[in-house]
């Protein structure tokens, strides 16, 4: 069981990313996190998120989800995306919080409420 302390609502992303930053640190792992590495890691594990729900449809990806087994490997492969994510922050001195707002804001004018996509798009 997580203690609620561990919890998105307890927890800033500046404590992740110094955790993640520790933890690169801690292994010298910082002349391994070039953007081009970093990148490269993130689309990989995001890929392994996407191999659980590969030949299903997408309600029976609503169903797998809720499986158990299947919700902790979905949540161990979005930790390792998040957690790659931060490193490249770190690495490129992006501000998490301003780069998410600054892109909402850009969503807002672009996806109206409202706003259905087209098979097209």
């Amino acid at each position: 069981m997580t203690d609620i302390s561990d919890s998105d609502t307890n927890t800033s992303i500046a404590q992740l990313r110094d955790e993640v930053h520790q933890f690169v640190q801690d292994r010298n792992w910082g002349k391994y996190h070039t953007p081009k590495n970093l990148g490269m890691s993130i689309a990989i594990e995001t890929a392994e998120i996407m191999e659980h729900f590969q030949w299903h449809s997408s309600e029976g990806s609503l169903e797998l989800i809720k499986e158990p087994e299947i919700k902790q490997l979905v949540s161990d492969e979005l930790a390792d995306v998040l957690v790659y994510c931060f490193a490249m922050a770190n690495q490129a001195e992006i501000d998490i919080s301003s780069a998410v707002r600054s892109k909402m804001a850009r969503n807002q004018e672009r996806f109206p409420v409202g706003y259905m996509p087209t098979s097209e798009e």
